[in-house]
């Protein structure tokens, strides 16, 4: 199973809830994952920090229509509409859940508890208000779609030009994504119409999105390898350098189309 941020698990399955194809048990028990406890914090007319099934009944309660992604990082403030405030928070969390309906946004603050031995993650949502605009540089699913194609071929041109498609995982990593990219209308079909198995977006989501989620979580696989992942001739300064340069723009491009997927199912219900 591929990594999610959690703010797209909130986003997806809050998405899934409000559309009735999920209970709350269920939403809120696939949101926490393998996390010990998500509560929420500032939500209006709770002056205590609250649980999550609570949480999404009350945002329901207060307008929220549908749950967007904002994956922000420095010079990028990917899915933000402001105010400086949230968009600060964001970005030192690296992502945050953005509400369409009603202006707020959540920003989860992550804690590690309990005894050495038995640690265990709880998660905070801090619920702030937000800018009621467009989010920033957030593609359509066909155009994030179209960007991944080109994302994979720079990223594999630039590996084997710097000798780091060399190193054995990065090679693997560069193959697994290839054969992704053929086999996911497969999967994601399955997936969006078997009515089990959400392990990548929850039940609502075109198979499209499971698609390009899928593609741009490999992409982005690559990219982590290929900084951390062994030098393959790359060894000077200067090299490790150009292939940051060479890679930054595949890293964007990754992180657009997340976005792009998450969101979808809201892009897609206010257009209707």
């Amino acid at each position: 199973m591929l990594t999610e941020p959690r703010s797209g698990r909130l986003a997806a399955w809050g998405n899934a809830l409000l559309a009735g194809l999920v209970s709350p048990d269920d939403a809120v028990l696939a949101v926490v994952g393998e996390d010990a406890v998500h509560r929420v914090e500032g939500l209006p007319g709770e002056e205590d920090v609250v649980g999550l099934t609570l949480a999404l009944g009350r945002l329901r309660g207060l307008g929220v229509t549908g749950f967007r992604v904002a994956l922000p990082a420095p010079g990028h403030p990917l899915g933000l509409s402001g105010p400086p405030e949230f968009n600060a928070r964001a970005l030192e969390a690296e992502e945050a859940v953005v509400c369409s309906g009603a202006a707020f946004g959540l920003v989860p603050e992550v804690y590690e508890a309990g005894p050495e031995g038995d640690v265990h993650t709880e998660v905070v949502w801090h619920v702030l208000p937000v800018r009621e605009a467009p989010p920033a540089d957030v593609p359509s699913l066909g155009e994030a779609e179209r960007e991944l194609a080109e994302a994979l071929r720079e990223a594999t041109e630039v590996l084997t030009r710097l000798d780091v498609a060399a190193s054995g995982p990065v090679a693997e990593a560069a193959i697994d994504a290839y054969r992704a990219r053929a086999e996911a209308p497969r999967r994601a079909g399955a997936r969006v119409t078997g009515g089990q198995g959400y392990d990548v977006l929850s039940p609502g989501y075109p198979p499209r999105a499971v698609r390009v989620l899928e593609l741009a979580e490999r992409i982005g696989m690559l990219v982590s390898l290929a900084y951390g992942g062994g030098h393959g001739g790359a060894v000077s300064a200067s090299e490790m350098t150009a292939r940051s340069a060479a890679l930054r723009p595949v890293e964007r491009t990754a992180r657009r189309a997340r976005v792009a997927a998450y969101n979808s199912v809201v892009e897609e219900r206010e257009r209707r």
